[in-house]
C-alpha cells in the first residue's frame, strides 16, 4: 500500500498507525506538495492506494542516508528483490518500478544513476516528496517509519499491461542564456550571462527582480537540451543573495532556453487521451510537479485540470520533481498507466 500525506499532518503518527492498521502489508509513502485524489487536485488530504494481490506482486527496497549509501549493497538488494518477485510470480512477465525520494535531499540524480546500473530493462519512474511550499522537511514513509534523507524503491510484477509515460506542455523559444556561475552541489546558479543570476533572469523576462516568485517560475520555466530532447530545469526560489536555486541538476556552462507553454488543460486532455488508444487504463499512478499546479492556479484552471485528471483516473501527488528512467526532471506529469488484465 502507498499513502501520500499532506505535510500538515502528524506524519510520524500516520506512518506508525498505517503500519499497524495494515499489518501483513508493506506500507510506503511520502509527504506531498499537494495530493491527487479520484476527484483531481486536493490539499490537506491523505491519499491511499493498494495493489491487488491477485494482479500484482510487489517488494520494496529502502535506501537510508542518500548521501552515503553503498552502491554495491543497493545493487545486491535490488537484484535479490527482483529474483524473489520472479519466484513468487513466474507467469507474470510485466515489470516496472517506482521511487519515492526525499525531495529536499538533492540526491535524486545520484540515486537514479545508481539504480539505472541495476534495473536493466525494467522501466522505472518516480516522484520527489514535498513539503507544500515550505521547503523545510520532506518525509519518506516505510514500514511505520517517517524518514528524511531517504528513498524507497517499489518493484512490481503484474498480470496487467503497464505503460510508463512522462509529459509536459512546454516547447523551446529562441531566448537563450548561459550559466556562467554555479554551485552544482547545491543546485545554485550565481551568474547568468556573467550577470547576477536573479537579476539577469528577471531582465530577460522584463520583470522586476524583487517580484520573482513561484508563479513567475511556473509561468516561465527554463529548458536544457540533452541530445534531441529538451528537459525542464525549474527554478525553486531566489535566495537572499539573488542567486537562483533550481529543483534539479545544474552546472556552469549549461545553455538554458526559455520555454513557451501550450494551454495546459488542452494538452493534458490530448496526451492522456493517447493513453486510451486500444482501451482506457483502469487507473493511472501519477506524479505531478507542483509547478504545474501553481501554473493552473495562476490561470484559474485548477478545476478544469482536476476534471481531466479525474476523468482519466489519475491518483498520486504533487512533487518537488519527477524521475523517468535514469533522469530527474521537473514540471512534468510522470507516471504509469495500468490497464486491465487480459481475460484468460
Amino acid at each position: 500500500m502507498a499513502i501520500f500525506v499532506s505535510p500538515v499532518a502528524d506524519v510520524a503518527r500516520i506512518a506508525a498507525e498505517a503500519a499497524r492498521a495494515f499489518s501483513g502489508m508493506t506500507v510506503i509513502g511520502c509527504t506531498t506538495a499537494g495530493e491527487i485524489t479520484g476527484q483531481g487536485y486536493a490539499s490537506r488530504e491523505i491519499v491511499a492506494l493498494g495493489f491487488r494481490q491477485d494482479l500484482f506482486a510487489c517488494d520494496t527496497v529502502l535506501v537510508r542516508n542518500l548521501h552515503d549509501f553503498d552502491n554495491h549493497d543497493l545493487s545486491y538488494r535490488v537484484l535479490r528483490a527482483r529474483s524473489e518477485l520472479e519466484r513468487r510470480a513466474p507467469d507474470w512477465t510485466t515489470e516496472f518500478a517506482f521511487t519515492l525520494i526525499d525531495g529536499l535531499s538533492l540526491a535524486e540524480d545520484i540515486l537514479m544513476g545508481a539504480l539505472a546500473m541495476t534495473m536493466g530493462p525494467v522501466p522505472i519512474f518516480g516522484g520527489s516528496a514535498g513539503d507544500d511550499a515550505a521547503y523545510t522537511r520532506a518525509f519518506i514513509l516505510h514500514e511505520g517509519e517517517a524518514l528524511t534523507d531517504a528513498a524507497v524503491l517499489t518493484l512490481v510484477r503484474t498480470r496487467c499491461r503497464v505503460k510508463l509515460f512522462t509529459l509536459d506542455h512546454l516547447s523551446p523559444t529562441e531566448a537563450q542564456m548561459v550559466v556562467t556561475g554555479a554551485d552544482p552541489a547545491r543546485r545554485l546558479v550565481t551568474e547568468i550571462n556573467a550577470e547576477p543570476a536573479g537579476r539577469e533572469y528577471a531582465r530577460i523576462l522584463q520583470k522586476d527582480p524583487e517580484q520573482l516568485g513561484p508563479m513567475t517560475f511556473a509561468a516561465h520555466p527554463l529548458l536544457v537540451r540533452i541530445g534531441d530532447t529538451h528537459h525542464v530545469r525549474s527554478i525553486q526560489r531566489v535566495d537572499e543573495e539573488g542567486n537562483l536555486v533550481f529543483h534539479s541538476a545544474i552546472a556552469e556552462g549549461v545553455v538554458l532556453t526559455l520555454a513557451r507553454a501550450e494551454p495546459i488543460v488542452a494538452h493534458l486532455e490530448r496526451e492522456l487521451g493517447r493513453l486510451c488508444e486500444g482501451g482506457p487504463p483502469a487507473s493511472i499512478l501519477g506524479f505531478d510537479c507542483m509547478l504545474r499546479r501553481i501554473e493552473a492556479e495562476q490561470s484559474q484552471e485548477v478545476g478544469a485540470l482536476s476534471r481531466v485528471l479525474a476523468r482519466h483516473g489519475v491518483v498520486g501527488f504533487n512533487t518537488y520533481g519527477e524521475q523517468y528512467h535514469a533522469t530527474h526532471v521537473n514540471q512534468t506529469l510522470t507516471g504509469a498507466a495500468i490497464y486491465p488484465p487480459e481475460t484468460d
